[in-house]
């Protein structure tokens, strides 16, 4: 199996990520800046150090495309969750469609990270 075209998928997921990464700590902070700073630090070091071989060019610790999956549902729940408490519902609302449209977008890719016959190249 190919690796499907995800450039759509791909910016969602950037963005849902970035969303992240902002709301998140900012979530966070009112009750502790160090869980606020170790927030992102897992949320941008765990997918940087672990990943699935043939999604990224660099792969530091490979691992299968399950962990791969969870760690984007991992940054997706953050986005939704850290909004919809750090931020106003207008706001929170359209990190919620964001996601969603990422939820949707991922499922090529995803069959692609748990199929047996993945090709890389």
């Amino acid at each position: 199996m190919e690796r499907p075209d995800d450039r759509v998928a791909s910016v969602l997921r950037f963005t849902a990520e970035l969303v992240a990464w902002v709301a998140t700590p900012w979530a966070l902070s009112t009750y502790s800046w160090l869980l606020a700073v170790l927030a992102v630090v897992v949320l941008i070091g765990l997918p940087t150090v672990f990943s699935t071989p043939g999604d990224k060019a660099q792969v530091i610790v490979p691992v299968s495309g399950t962990v791969t999956i969870l760690l984007v549902l991992l940054q997706l729940a953050a986005a939704a969750i850290a909004a919809w408490s750090a931020w106003p519902v207008w706001a929170a609302v359209l990190v919620s469609f964001l996601v969603a449209a990422t939820l949707v977008t991922e499922r090529q890719r995803w069959r692609w990270l748990l199929s047996e016959d993945r090709q890389t190249g």
